[in-house]
């Protein structure tokens, strides 16, 4: 029987590794809230109806609807056929990651997140926040999606397209941008306890508590499971192993008012995640700790404040596929980010919204990794790499609402480094064999955006939109190669930052009452950018490509008539590679694991208070492997269900069904050797609430 991810061992912290946690411990603790602090102006049952804590930041801007957003709403987010988060996302059409699999499945490494069909690796080139505070792994790109339960996720808003606001310069396909619930969302208990056909179980437990005027809000997750077989049983092996997964996360968040204008929210969360992927051995890890401050202020003079620090670590196992015995150990990646924004909005009126600010994000990590002879089953090499980078963002951005138009337009300026990065490798015996110091680079970068919005009626509006963006390439990129066997992909620390320019025009239509379509056509080009490139059968190498231009069109539906809603979503685009010399063979090709594509639409019922019964329908068009387009991935079309029924006003039994008509769902195919995605899967549980 094939060790499951829990029985595994499990690879040892490093001492930095262990100092960085620590401060993050030190940071959650001073972050902690008491009994919120009353301001002394007499009455107190008076004041107290004047205060209202909401746990958000600042109101979105008003010109914010002039570009693609799309929200999810917390029923949505509750009710997915997998109750995870990606597959929440997955609602709007043109949200990828690398590859099709999920976060039970698929390498963690793999979970870089984009839009609008600029993939081509497997980093982020979307911004994902939550609360505010950027979530993706910083070494590599991918978004830890395991830590992020929905139980605990009130709304998402989506923005497809480059935005260069705080943070912007990880969103040059857009932006998505996550809240927590409140006790308003979530009551004072919610729990749930879920078992599905192969005897998997999903657990989940949220208080939220009302203190004063202020609240907490405290959630666990916790996944186990034996896994799927990703490999197709003709080609298993005795060494072929089920995708065993075991995850966990916590959170832990107060907010209280600290006057009767500026609230204080500390957060802080803590995750452990643990895979294995198609062979006995082949066991990776994620895990991180994080903390949070931010102060919002809704007075006269609007603000907002925030700092937080992040650890992470990352590990992975390579078995070899043709002798089944480790071929590499990359045993731990600890890296460590801090940062923070300062915004300011004066007083200036409804109809006039100015914003300014500042943000910082510092990053630094390295990997620790050992290569194995698949023949003797020694250590051949001990290897470290990494390096530091540091991001530096003053933006403004100046809205302006005259009668039924609004105008928009904003500007970011950005102090970026590159620096210490390092490659070291010692032979068998200890002896120093490489020992390479790269050279520091730094510039100064500055984008555009600006937006128009005119609402014709209350049946029309036209919203037009140009922006510029900016992606360093990760310290990943830059400093570590990856096998995925045969195939090894170099890192290339020459990378260049990527570059976005894109357009786009939209229309959104509101023909009656509870009806929303809307049509978005777009043109984007990243300059530059960053892309696994094929130099011989078994090796590949980041390089930067001249460019990805895509262009196509994206279009949504929101119906809600009475019991029914019915919610769609289609992204269809024509995404090539322009590259000449050297890389003249990947002209015009599609990049890499990008489909023409992607559609999904659910259909719900919900015939009383409590009640919801929904199918989701998703379609995701040919993929290619890799840059050349030698190897398909077929097109999937795949059918989901949900069903909460009330028991009684505490508990209902939940219902969910994830790929009902077991379609096969290739997600990897290197020269014939293939994984698979999940196959039919029912669950069954109950879910509590007060």
């Amino acid at each position: 029987m094939p060790r499951t991810a829990a029985s595994r061992p499990r690879p040892a912290r490093s001492a930095w590794f262990v100092r960085r946690s620590a401060t993050i411990a030190a940071a959650t603790a001073l972050t902690g809230i008491a009994a919120p602090t009353l301001a002394q102006d007499g009455n107190d049952e008076t004041r107290a109806e004047a205060i209202v804590v909401t746990g958000q930041g600042l109101a979105p801007a008003p010109a914010t609807p002039a570009y693609d957003v799309t929200v999810i709403e917390r029923d949505q987010v509750l009710a997915s056929p997998s109750g995870r988060i990606e597959d929440v996302l997955s609602s709007v059409a043109g949200f990828q990651q690398f590859r099709r699999s999920d976060s039970r499945s698929s390498n963690p490494s793999a979970q870089g997140v984009t839009l609008r069909s600029l993939g081509g690796n497997a980093s982020s080139r979307a911004l994902v926040l939550l609360d505010g505070v950027p979530v993706t792994n910083p070494f590599f790109g991918y978004v830890p999606f395991n830590a992020l339960s929905p139980d605990r996720i009130g709304t998402i808003s989506v923005t497809r397209g480059g935005g260069m606001g705080a943070f912007g310069t990880g969103a040059v396909s857009g932006t998505i941008a996550m809240t927590s619930a409140g006790p308003d969302e979530i009551g004072p208990l919610r729990g749930s306890a879920l078992v599905n056909d192969r005897g998997e179980t999903q657990l989940s437990a949220t208080v939220a508590p009302r203190l004063g005027e202020g609240f907490v809000v405290a959630g666990v997750q916790w996944d186990k499971g034996q896994g799927f077989w990703t490999t197709p049983r003709d080609q298993r092996v005795d060494a072929s192993a089920r995708a065993a997964y075991e995850s966990w996360s916590g959170s832990l968040r107060a907010v209280a008012p600290l006057t009767d204008t500026v609230e204080i929210q500390a957060s802080a969360l803590a995750y452990d995640d643990a895979r294995t992927l198609r062979f006995e051995g082949a066991d990776s890890s994620a895990s991180g700790q994080q903390a949070s401050l931010r102060l919002v202020g809704r007075g006269e003079w609007q603000f907002e404040a925030l700092a937080y620090a992040q650890a992470q670590d990352f590990s992975n196992v390579v078995i070899s596929s043709t002798r089944f015995v480790r071929a590499l150990d990359q045993m731990k990646t600890p890296t460590f980010a801090t940062g923070g924004k300062l915004e300011l909005r004066p007083p200036l009126g409804d109809a006039h919204v100015l914003r300014f600010g500042a943000d910082l994000r510092n990053v630094e990590g390295h990997l620790v990794e050992a290569p194995y002879s698949t023949f003797s089953g020694l250590q051949t090499a001990f290897r470290r790499a990494g390096g530091k980078q540091s991001d530096l963002g003053l933006y403004l951005e100046d809205d302006w609402t005259l009668g039924q138009l609004v105008v928009t337009g904003s500007a970011r300026l950005d102090r970026w480094t590159i620096r210490d990065g390092f490659y070291r490798e010692l032979d068998a015996s200890g002896a120093l064999s490489q020992d390479t110091r790269h050279a520091d680079r730094d510039g100064w970068d500055t984008n555009f955006r600006g937006g128009v919005l005119w609402r014709a009626n209350e049946a029309i509006s036209l919203r037009a939109s140009a922006y510029t963006g900016l992606r360093l390439p990760t310290l990943n990129e830059l400093y570590r190669p990856f096998v995925v066997f045969p195939v090894t992909t170099n890192a290339n620390a020459a990378l260049k930052p990527e570059r976005l320019r894109g357009y786009e025009a939209g229309l959104d239509l509101y023909p009656a009452k509870g009806i929303h379509l809307s049509f978005t056509a777009f043109d984007n080009r990243l300059k530059a950018a960053i892309a696994n490139v094929t130099l011989d059968a078994t090796t590949r190498e980041r390089k930067n490509v001249d460019a990805i231009h895509a262009r196509g069109i994206e279009a949504g539906a929101g119906v809600a008539l009475g019991q029914i809603r019915l919610d769609g979503s289609l992204a269809w685009t024509d995404s090539k590679v322009e590259a000449d010399g050297v890389q003249a063979a990947l002209d015009g090709m599609r990049p890499s694991q990008v489909p023409k594509l992607a559609a999904s639409a659910t259909l719900a019922w919900l015939p009383a208070r409590g009640w919801r019964l929904a199918a989701t329908l998703r379609h995701i068009g040919k993929q290619f492997e890799d840059d050349l387009e030698s190897e398909a991935l077929p097109a999937a079309t795949t059918l989901g269900a949900y069903a909460k029924i009330p028991v009684n006003p505490l508990v209902s039994v939940v219902l969910r069904g994830e790929n009902l008509t077991d379609e096969r769902i290739v997600t990897r195919d290197q020269s014939g050797s293939i994984d698979l995605g999940v196959p039919r899967t029912i669950w069954a549980g109950i879910s509590v609430g007060i």
